[in-house]
């Protein structure tokens, strides 16, 4: 099959890119350091100039990995970007408005989100997106379309309208495999999931499996969770090893924090379920910003999440047979396992003590009148590096805003953008 070579369409975003190392800047494209700035949408007529000019605009650097030169002669001159995105479905944006209490209402209607939310896309240039709360598939694909991506869509089961939603640029990558999971069939919610297999246009040795998922969202149901994320990571798995042991990045909104034993359970391939409460698994419980946020900045916040996540560690962990095969796929078993060896890509590349955690996780992802934490990740195998990640918002900016949507951004998410190289034995 041949590839498209239809360039990207350039469109006007707020870009400043400068070169601070000439000879890596051959190797690290776009260079090593360089910020985006959106605040390319004019203010809805019926907000006041005053309540738009109190809001921060929003800026966000590229972070280079500190090992970065060192590891040079490890890995492919081939580069990609992977974008993870919850763009908020428009209907559940009108039903949950409980969320959104202290956002304008301009703000929330999908037409004004919709184009800040395509703006970002394309201005961002990623070479692989992933969306999750996809409810407007046709709107996004139609100007992505144009702009040179190709793309799948899978819809949740049951009554939802919204799903997962995949694109990538047809003139560097090549579609030879995928599948999508639909969690209901397992017994796990009308959750589902992608996995695709592509090849890079101008080096076929080169291939990966990238998956896109978005988690059942409620907290108390872990096992639930844990067992989603253990069958996507078995079938990226069984992928990686029909095209011959490819790496694997796994993005999506896992409605789970750093601080979370689901977390725990990702980036070491285990968890004995039984030491835990299935009820507060995911962290979520944790991350009220009424609890959290304090005028002392991202110091204060950091220390309340710490404070929060000792104070919710519960002793009931009983589980039924049945919550036991849900997690760990069989009732022989305290211990539920997956298949794949995963890093976060933001934990492995330095960031902003203003932006990141201990664990160097980004503090916030997401925030709305709820939540104000981080459930968004770009898993990837040791067989790809991550050479440099987008970082994300302080969080005194982000409580300046209010809760998002905002002026500059279309979604009660941040974008996660990490560039990723091949390791050079998959050449």
């Amino acid at each position: 099959m041949a590839c498209s070579t239809n360039s990207t369409s350039g469109l006007s975003y707020g870009f400043l890119i400068t070169t601070s190392n000439k000879s890596l800047s051959k190797l690290f494209k776009p260079t090593t350091t360089s910020f985006c700035c959106f605040n390319n949408f004019s203010p809805s007529s019926s907000l006041s100039k005053k309540a738009v000019s109190a809001e921060p605009e929003i800026h966000r650097s590229w972070v280079e990995a500190d090992d970065a030169r060192l590891v040079l002669p490890l890995l492919s001159h081939s580069r990609f970007t992977v974008m993870s995105y919850n763009i908020l479905g428009d209907k559940n944006a009108s039903k949950h408005k409980d969320l959104y209490l202290n956002v304008p209402s301009a703000y929330i209607k999908w037409d004004r989100r919709n184009k800040l939310i395509y703006d970002e896309l394309t201005g961002c240039d990623p070479d692989i997106i992933c969306l999750q709360e996809v409810d407007k598939y046709s709107d996004l694909s139609f100007g992505l379309e144009k702009a040179g991506y190709l793309g799948s869509y899978k819809r949740r089961t049951g009554d939802m309208v919204d799903g997962c939603a995949m694109f990538w640029k047809s003139e560097k990558f090549r579609l030879i495999d995928k599948e999508n999971i639909e969690f209901k069939q397992f017994g796990l919610r009308d959750n589902v999931a992608q996995l695709s297999v592509f090849e890079m246009c101008r080096d076929e040795s080169l291939r990966i499996v990238v998956g896109n998922i978005h988690v059942l969202f409620r907290p108390s149901r872990g096992e639930i969770k844990i067992g989603q994320i253990r069958l996507l990571s078995s079938k990226a798995h069984a992928l990686s090893k029909k095209w011959g042991n490819i790496p694997v990045v796994l993005a999506g909104d896992y409605n789970s924090t750093p601080q979370s034993e689901i977390y725990e359970f990702i980036s070491s391939s285990e968890l004995n379920v039984m030491l835990h409460d299935r009820r507060d698994l995911s962290g979520q419980k944790r991350c009220h910003p009424n609890d959290l946020l304090s005028v002392k900045g991202e110091k204060r916040f950091q220390l309340n999440l710490i404070d929060r996540y000792k104070y919710y560690r519960s002793s009931n962990t009983c589980w039924t047979n049945e919550e036991l095969k849900v997690a760990t796929g069989t009732t022989d078993t305290h211990i539920a396992v997956h298949p794949l060896k995963l890093s976060s890509s933001y934990s492995t590349v330095q960031g902003s003590l203003r932006t990141r955690d201990s664990s160097g996780e980004p503090l916030a992802t997401s925030y709305h009148s709820k939540f104000l934490g981080t459930v968004d990740y770009l898993w990837h195998t040791s067989d790809l590096k991550s050479t440099r990640v987008m970082d994300t918002v302080p969080i005194d900016i982000l409580q300046k805003t209010k809760g998002l949507p905002s002026k500059e951004l279309g979604s009660d998410h941040l974008a996660l953008i990490s560039e990723f190289a091949f390791l050079r034995k998959h050449q």
